[in-house]
């Protein structure tokens, strides 16, 4: 008898009959004689349109009663499946985030993990049940209720995986597994067997909507075993582990993008130190994640230096920095929208020079200037105008040898929870 965590998105649970679906997918793993544990993200659209719904009576809703309100999509998620399941003659108990013992640091809207005590999800699992989980939510250690962000429930599956020494953590998903590059831009896109975690963490944080950053990053902490798999087809998936067999050959494993970009300049700034570590550790303080960043040369004692943050952030930052105009004058600052963020990724480029130039030449070839440019042992990555993302990744795709003959497999829209 194995122990799996079984996570499925907000389009595997779309409708009642994707409910049923999960469900008789659920219950025959338990047939198979394994326990299971079930994550679950809330309904399709429903998030959105908690969101919307918010949005017309403020625009700026506490995060708090956000959380209050964002939480509830997926407690109907939790009930409906553990409904499901009980027609199917199988026992399951449904447990919302923090009744399955996860204590949040008291951040709303964006929490990390503290603490998991899953005693009494063991206890269901004893008693022959099949439990089911509301992912993406948590409770602080004074009773308030948060949520983990955008794609928090790969990061409740994995965490629970960790916690309850679970054999495996299986992520299902609208795609079969783990592609080269997103198989709605590139058609022929290559399927991965397997991939290194510190290769996905790379690609997550680039884009990659297949996996959340932060499920990655406790999946490599935690040694869990990762599957990334389709809920419409039972085909192999794609294994996230500590050291992936490199094709021979391939140097770059995966291209991913980034749309949430925008780039906040400021001009005239004092030249003198302590300035950038005031500007980003205010910024830190509003837990606002800065990426790449880039300054200019020095004029008359004077510099600019632009970054990027994700667009959802953009005015956020703004008023930081615009709070900051006394203590660290500047002539002005600006922001730009209409970009993103492309990037190559690949453990193979450690030891292959001339990796960047080639991305570089490729994008100049389609037309397109690179805006700033950002890069690592196994990543480069340049944002550039929006305009041409399609060509520049099928370009890209192409040039670095990553096209198949197959068709990618997609099975429903796009998961994002």
């Amino acid at each position: 008898m194995a122990l799996y965590v079984m996570k499925f998105g907000g389009s595997s649970v779309g409708d009642t009959e994707r409910m049923q679906r999960v469900a008789r997918r659920v219950a025959e793993k338990q047939d198979e004689g394994h326990q299971v544990i079930v994550v679950v993200s809330a309904m399709g659209d429903t998030t959105d349109d908690l969101i919307d719904q918010a949005k017309l009576l403020s625009p700026e809703p506490p995060t708090r009663e956000m959380d209050m309100l964002m939480t509830t999509g997926e407690q109907i998620s939790i009930a409906l499946l553990s409904i499901a399941i009980h027609q199917l003659g199988k026992k399951a108990t449904s447990f919302t985030g923090w009744q399955a013992g996860f204590r949040t640091e008291a951040v709303h809207g964006k929490a990390r993990i503290i603490d998991i005590q899953p005693s009494r999800v063991l206890e269901a699992l004893k008693e022959g049940n099949i439990v089911v989980v509301a992912g993406f939510q948590g409770m602080t250690n004074d009773g308030e209720i948060t949520t983990f962000g955008r794609g928090g429930s790969d990061t409740t599956a994995v965490a629970l995986a960790a916690a309850t020494s679970a054999d495996v953590c299986e992520i299902y998903t609208d795609v079969d597994g783990i592609y080269s590059t997103d198989p709605r831009i590139v058609k022929n896109a290559r399927k991965l067997n397997e991939i290194s975690y510190d290769e996905m963490l790379e690609l997550a944080n680039l884009g990659a909507a297949v996996l959340h950053p932060r499920a990655v990053e406790y999946a490599k902490h935690n040694q869990v075993r990762l599957v990334v798999r389709s809920s419409f087809n039972h085909n192999e998936g794609t294994v996230v582990k500590e050291d992936a067999h490199m094709e021979q050959g391939v140097v770059v494993s995966g291209i991913a993008y980034d749309k949430n970009v925008a780039r906040i300049s400021i001009v005239g700034v004092e030249h003198v130190p302590g300035v950038l570590a005031k500007v980003f550790g205010s910024l830190a303080e509003a837990k606002i994640d800065v990426d790449i960043i880039v300054q200019s040369g020095d004029q008359e004692d004077k510099a600019d230096f632009s970054f990027t943050v994700a667009l959802s952030d953009r005015e956020k930052a703004l008023k930081v920095i615009e709070g900051l105009s006394e203590e660290v004058p500047f002539r002005e600052v600006t922001s730009e929208d209409g970009l993103v963020k492309v990037s190559i990724v690949g453990a193979g480029m450690v030891s292959h020079p001339g990796v960047a130039a080639q991305m570089f030449d490729v994008i100049s070839k389609q037309g397109v200037n690179i805006e700033m440019v950002s890069t690592s042992e196994i990543k480069v990555s340049c944002v550039i105008a929006g305009g041409k993302l399609n060509e520049v990744v099928q370009a890209l795709h192409t040039a670095y040898g990553l096209d198949t003959d197959d068709q990618a497999f997609i099975g429903g829209p796009k998961d994002r929870r």
